[in-house]
């Protein structure tokens, strides 16, 4: 059995490894994908010099303060006026400046007669004031978007505006999940005897489309060897990037999957880490024609898989792809837990701020790993470190929030 920080440095490193195609997609089809190319300006940003508020366009003179009407400029309908020194345009927002204005005079800073404007009494103007410089944004040629940046909504306003109707985005991971024992049944058949319904799939592929990669459903399959090494071996041989099975991993005399895995070509990593939920875990890797695939057997315990998903692997996706980073809060805790041996704990908790900004956390629910439910009511994971022994209400505790 390995530490928490071994475990998660060598899954890391499995993750370092994987280099993900890249693919076109059409830009409004590429929010949440990351950018796997440089997008660069191809005009000035703005492409000329514009007014940044409704008024009129002058030349500036500090002896003039009243200015004949010539003509009036909107978005989109530039024209050209004779203009000097005396002389005005009313213009609107975003509207192109004429050559021979340098300065914009707000609307409620002026009074309008008929063809005439004048600087109201208490107004005042400088040279250059409120315009938009051609290029001030960016110039013709310039960045504008990096390559691995996890794409949001401003991004795409920016690539549009330098004429990108295509962006080259990574491939999103493919991530099957198995779940595996003769108790599972499918979630609209009604329990009986000992059976229960499935649980973890769901959760595991809901959490997988929440990271934005695609999640593939791969069944549920009885605790038989025979079924276990064919659905398996389907499984490593399709085109799935990580495969994470649920169940099996433990040592009881029908636990297959872990010596399945190893029949099967799996090269065995590690199994079992010294954390809790979640010890029983296998991670391996499986090389399908000079692609490493990652290979995680999760425990069966609905808490466990889930833990170790967020804890494992949901980090290393998010770092893979440049996503944003998850929130960890410390919290003065608000109850004493129970823990007396030296594994790394994720305990369930729920994290609230008071009205005057301090974060609470409070855990007064079972950390059963079995426990789904009430797993629900939990908005983050308390991290114990191994050291600590039974913490007490008071103790400040970092908390991941899920």
């Amino acid at each position: 059995m390995i530490s928490f920080d071994e475990a998660y440095k060598i899954i890391e490193k499995g993750f370092n490894e994987i280099k993900p195609e890249t693919e076109k997609v059409l830009l409004e089809r590429s929010l949440h994908r990351t950018l796997a190319e440089d997008v660069i300006a191809d005009v000035d940003l703005p492409p000329f010099n514009n007014s940044a508020m409704d008024g009129i366009a002058v030349k500036y003179n500090e002896n003039i303060n009243e200015w004949k009407i010539v003509g009036e400029i909107s978005a989109g309908n530039y024209e050209e006026f004779e203009l000097n020194n005396n002389s005005a345009v009313t213009i609107m927002t975003g509207s192109r400046l004429p050559e021979f204005c340098d300065t914009i005079i707000p609307v409620e800073d002026i009074e309008l007669n008929k063809d005439t404007a004048s600087l109201k009494e208490d107004a005042q103007f400088r040279k250059g004031m409120s315009i938009r410089k051609k290029g001030s944004d960016l110039a013709n040629g310039e960045l504008a978007i990096p390559k691995n940046t996890f794409l949001k909504p401003r991004h795409l306003a920016a690539a549009a505006s330098c004429g990108k109707s295509e962006l080259s985005v990574y491939k999103k991971l493919n991530v099957g999940v198995m779940a595996t024992g003769d108790e599972l049944i499918p979630v609209n058949e009604k329990p009986s005897g000992d059976k229960i319904r499935i649980s973890n799939t769901y959760s595991l592929l809901a959490v997988i489309d929440e990271l934005n990669m695609n999640a593939v459903d791969l069944g549920i399959v009885s605790d038989e060897k025979i079924l276990l090494l064919q659905n398996i071996a389907d499984a490593l041989n399709s085109n799935i990037d990580i495969l994470i099975t649920t169940g099996g991993v433990s040592v009881g005399k029908f636990d297959y999957v872990k010596d399945v895995f190893e029949e099967i070509g799996v090269e065995i990593i590690f199994w079992k880490a010294a954390i809790k939920p979640g010890k029983p875990i296998v991670f391996g890797t499986f090389n399908c024609g000079g692609h490493s695939k990652l290979i995680f057997g999760l425990p069966g315990n609905p808490v466990s898989s889930l833990v170790n998903f967020e804890i494992f692997i949901r980090e290393n996706i998010n770092k893979l792809y440049n996503q944003p980073k998850r929130d960890y809060i410390e919290a003065v805790l608000q109850n004493n837990l129970k823990k007396i041996d030296m594994k790394r704990h994720f305990m369930r908790g729920i994290l609230s701020t008071t009205t005057d900004g301090k974060n609470e956390v409070s855990s007064e629910f079972t950390q059963s790993s079995g426990s789904l439910v009430e797993m629900s009511k939990a908005n983050c994971l308390m991290i114990i470190e191994e050291e600590t022994i039974n913490p007490m209400k008071g103790k400040i505790v970092k908390c991941m929030m899920i």
